[in-house]
C-alpha cells in the first residue's frame, strides 16, 4: 500500500512538473504544384513534412502528415515572491527572468519553473 501511495505521489508530481503549452493545428496542406509537399502555418508559410523551426513567439513547431504541432520552447517561473518580484520575458531569448520590482538589477529565487 505505501509503495502504491509513493508511486501516485510521484505521478501526481510530475504531472504538475511538465505543464509545457502545446497545441495541434490540423492538417493544412501546402502545395507544389499537385504534390503535397508540407503544411502551411498560420502565416501563410510552407513547411516540409518533418521539418521544425522556432516562431517568432517562442513556440517550437514541427510538420507531419497529422498537421502543426507547436510547443513553448521556454520555461516559466510560478514559485516566487511576487509582492516583491516579477517575471520579464525577453523574446529575444525566449526566456523569463525573476527581479526585485524596485530593482531589476537584483535576481530572485525561484522555486519551481515549469514548461
Amino acid at each position: 500500500m505505501k509503495t502504491f501511495l509513493a508511486c501516485l505521489l510521484i505521478l501526481a508530481i510530475s504531472v504538475t512538473l511538465s505543464n509545457a503549452s502545446c497545441f495541434m493545428e490540423p492538417f493544412k496542406s501546402g502545395n507544389s504544384g499537385d504534390e503535397i509537399v508540407g503544411c502551411t502555418d498560420l502565416e501563410g508559410k510552407l513547411h516540409e513534412f518533418g521539418s521544425h523551426w522556432k516562431t517568432k513567439d517562442c513556440w517550437d513547431c514541427s510538420c507531419s502528415r497529422e498537421g502543426i504541432g507547436c510547443c513553448t520552447s521556454y520555461v516559466t517561473p510560478v514559485s516566487f515572491d511576487e509582492e516583491k518580484c516579477e517575471a520579464i520575458f525577453n523574446k529575444l531569448t525566449c526566456s523569463y527572468k525573476v527581479v526585485e520590482k524596485a530593482d531589476h538589477a537584483k535576481e530572485c529565487e525561484v522555486n519551481v519553473w515549469v514548461g
